[in-house]
């Protein structure tokens, strides 16, 4: 098993990072992970469904939302083909700090499987998952001064 964690503190409380964060059409503009973002991430209940949304290149099968508890965490699952040769458990957690103005983020991505060793690279990933917090507070904070 490989884990990567990336936190960062932001100035807006959890239910507007959430809507940040859940802005999956600018994802290409900020993410360096994601260039396409295709489908709908959350059903109107804030339930769970297979979704496309989410996907880091394109994939036959895409990646199905396991946890979406607004404003707190969203989660996804995603597999190669094949389960257990590489399976990515992808999540965002967001607890309200201070007096509920302000947000702790973290992001973390868990990988298993037999050829989790050959394509988890620890340093691009956690340089991108900061790249990417960094974007989400930016993108947040911006929406308080707006």
């Amino acid at each position: 098993m490989n884990q990567i964690e990336a936190f960062v503190e932001i100035d807006a409380p959890p239910d507007v990072v959430w809507d940040a964060l859940i802005a999956f059409d600018t994802y290409p503009e900020w993410d360096p992970l994601t260039r396409t973002i295709e489908g709908v991430a959350v059903d109107a209940t804030g339930g769970s469904e297979r979704s496309d949304a989410f996907a880091y290149r394109p994939r036959p099968i895409g990646p199905t939302v396991v946890a979406a508890e607004p404003p707190r965490r969203l989660a996804w699952h995603d597999r190669l083909v094949v389960p257990f040769a590489f399976d990515r458990y992808h999540e965002f957690h967001l607890e309200p700090i201070g007096d509920g103005r302000r947000t702790r983020l973290l992001q973390r991505e868990t990988v298993r499987g037999a050829l989790a060793g050959l394509a988890f690279d620890e340093a691009r990933l956690e340089r991108a998952f900061v790249a990417m917090n960094e974007a989400i507070a930016t993108r947040a904070e911006r929406r308080i001064t707006a």
